[in-house]
């Protein structure tokens, strides 16, 4: 039957319609119309681009932008070229090999709501392990909650120890193609492991590092559960201060806080063309690396 590859595939684009498509142009119409709990009989009216006018005005949003684009570069340079690193360690043959690439993986599979609640009183301002180590050697304690730059960075160690061993995976999985021959050959003329990691593993895994870069991108513009359980109390704001509140946050506090439907549909969708002109980006930059290589 001709048809028979068509019904094979069919359940994939029925699914996706369903549970992506579908929510995604629904959430379009709702970010073109107003739709409040608050206000009655404002059931989806149509007001255009007035929501999107809004957003370009509200400072809660910028701020959550800042703070999503802060935390996803504090996160994501070190985590990869940790994941590098271990990658690089993981493809040389060593006793209990397939253990470790096994353990490395342990972090991702935690679940991410015990993770959120163990860094939480793990950077506790009074009884946290963090302050405890800094009083140690001398350091103040640090309220990781209240500051900016410090809740940054308490966020930044948490998505770092979380996702590290799974980019770890994939950069492994990319190295498999390079020829042991070439690590062979940096051997015998002497190369130690930096050099064979910095001219050998970094160049090969140049396509794996843009896609590991774009999905981290992805990633963090959606950044949610860690930094709810981050906050006492778990409130979407982010602190007292918006201090840490990112767009996903801001999203949930919009809908369920405030009853602001339709404009928390709007930054659903702002969300969704940063991903895409972030995408772009890096789509252009790979091809750009590749045509001057």
């Amino acid at each position: 039957m001709t048809g028979t590859p068509y019904l094979y595939i069919a359940p994939f684009f029925v699914v996706f319609a369903a549970f992506g498509l579908f929510p995604l142009l629904y959430t379009g119409w709702m970010a073109v119309t107003q739709w409040n709990r608050d206000i009655p009989g404002s059931d989806h009216t149509f007001v255009g681009l007035g929501n999107f006018a809004r957003l370009i005005h509200d400072d809660y949003f910028w701020n959550a932008l800042r703070n999503t684009a802060a935390i996803g570069v504090l996160s994501t340079v070190p985590q990869l070229l940790l994941a590098m690193w271990i990658a690089h360690l993981l493809h040389r043959r060593m006793r209990g090999r397939t253990l470790l690439r096994m353990g490395v993986l342990l972090p991702n599979i935690t679940s991410v709501a015990a993770v959120g609640v163990i860094f939480a009183q793990l950077f506790g301002r009074d009884l946290g392990v963090i302050n405890w180590v800094l009083s140690l050697v001398g350091l103040g304690k640090v309220d990781w909650q209240s500051g900016t730059w410090q809740s940054w960075l308490a966020l930044a160690v948490i998505l770092t120890w979380r996702w590290t061993g799974y980019n770890a995976l994939i950069y492994l999985a990319g190295l498999q193609a390079v020829s042991d021959d070439l690590y062979e050959a940096a051997d015998l003329d002497g190369a130690g492991q930096f050099q064979k990691f910095r001219t050998i593993t970094v160049p090969a895994l140049r396509p794996t590092i843009i896609f590991s870069v774009i999905m981290s991108t992805i990633g963090t513009i959606q950044l949610f559960t860690e930094p709810l359980m981050f906050n006492p109390g778990m409130s979407p704001t982010g602190g007292d201060s918006r201090q840490f509140q990112t767009l996903a946050m801001y999203v949930y506090e919009q809908f369920w806080t405030h009853g602001k439907y339709s404009y928390a549909a709007t930054v659903s969708w702002a969300m969704f063309m940063i991903i895409v002109l972030a995408v772009g980006a890096n789509y252009l930059l790979s091809r750009r690396i590749r045509s001057s290589s």
